[in-house]
């Protein structure tokens, strides 16, 4: 493990370079958006496609997803620290990784953006500023683009350590399947040198 850890270095090349800069928009994105919506709250107040997606200024959600910990007099704090814990692990993860690894590295970015522009909302007013409604199993729920960055980079970073990636757990690429195969046969050697020394 020891041995593992001494090997790690820090992998930020022009591709995470310019994917820094595009979280840093996504996060202005997000931000400006919840200013236009305080600031012109009655022009945010349409339908994008009727009872599917409805733009409605005004919702607030002290809580994170779904309400969660709305009502908890330390639900704030504990969500403000737990979204200090994750940026860091997040950006730990991002900048050790691999430059061959940018679908996940694009993922980090998109999960970076979103917790980054939530966690303004929650210091600067002790809650979140929400106005997009999706129809979700007949119930408006409503959020803002922070979350669409988080939901998206969830669902890439899912997709990529499942199936895509040469870590995948199911590889389906072409890329995985020999990278997985190639690590398999230089593993062999060294099996087989412990086996002759026993």
């Amino acid at each position: 493990m020891l041995e593992k850890l001494k090997k790690l270095r820090v992998n930020i090349g022009w591709k995470s370079l310019v994917l820094i800069g595009v979280c840093i928009i996504l996060i202005l994105i997000d931000l400006l958006t919840k200013i236009f919506e305080e600031r012109y709250s009655e022009s945010w107040t349409f339908k994008v496609i009727p009872k599917f997606i409805e733009f409605e200024a005004g919702h607030r959600n002290p809580g994170c997803a779904f309400s969660f910990l709305a009502n908890a007099s330390w639900g704030q704090g504990f969500l403000i620290g737990m979204t200090f814990v994750l940026l860091a692990l997040l950006i730990a993860v991002y900048v050790f990784l691999p430059e061959r690894f940018i679908i996940l590295k694009v993922a980090l970015s998109m999960i970076v953006a979103g917790a980054i522009g939530n966690l303004i909302d929650r210091i600067a007013y002790r809650e979140v500023r929400d106005f997009v409604g999706v129809n979700m199993f007949g119930n408006m729920v409503y959020c803002n683009f922070a979350d669409f960055w988080i939901t998206f980079g969830t669902a890439l970073a899912i997709l990529d350590i499942m199936f895509l990636n040469e870590w995948a757990l199911i590889p389906l690429t072409k890329k995985a399947k020999e990278a997985q195969k190639k690590q398999k046969e230089e593993e062999q050697p060294a099996d087989t040198d412990n086996d002759v020394n026993e």
